[in-house]
């Protein structure tokens, strides 16, 4: 179970640790699954979250899930990320992740990830890569499309 759920009228964030997360960027179904870790401190992962949004709305329906991680500091989830999340009306689903153990599982997610943001991690049960990069909606729609065809 999540150590912790907080509301605040409609934005509850689930914060989660590295054991509770691993399930989720691992699973066997049929739909493709779209990891953005981002934060509201970097302003790369800010300007491109629109492009997440976007991507969420239009292939929600096409079984494609975007999944929003953020990694903002836990005293920053009250006083940044839900008014954050509010203001910018995020559709995505949001999740907090804290886990201290950051050699452990910035490798273990991706081996060349050098633990920076914003990174995507795009898979499916046949297909998975991990982007240490920043995108436009015309990029990241670009290398969906290779998980979908």
């Amino acid at each position: 179970m999540p150590k912790e759920s907080t509301e605040s009228k409609e934005v509850t964030i689930t914060t989660l640790n590295y054991e509770q997360l691993k399930p989720l960027l691992h699973k066997k179904d049929d739909k493709t699954y779209v990891f953005n870790f981002w934060a509201t401190w970097c302003m790369p992962c800010v300007k491109e979250l629109p492009a997440f949004e976007k991507l969420n709305e239009k292939f929600k329906d096409k079984n494609v899930e975007v999944v929003l991680v953020s990694l903002d500091f836990l005293r920053q989830i009250e006083s940044d990320l839900k008014p954050f999340i509010k203001e910018k009306k995020i559709q995505s689903k949001v999740l907090h992740f804290e886990d201290s153990n950051e050699q452990f599982w910035i490798r273990d997610i991706a081996e060349n990830w050098s633990g920076s943001i914003p990174a995507t991690l795009i898979y499916n049960a046949q297909k998975r890569k991990f982007y240490e990069q920043s995108f436009s909606y015309e990029e990241l729609q670009n290398e969906l499309q290779t998980f979908l065809n």
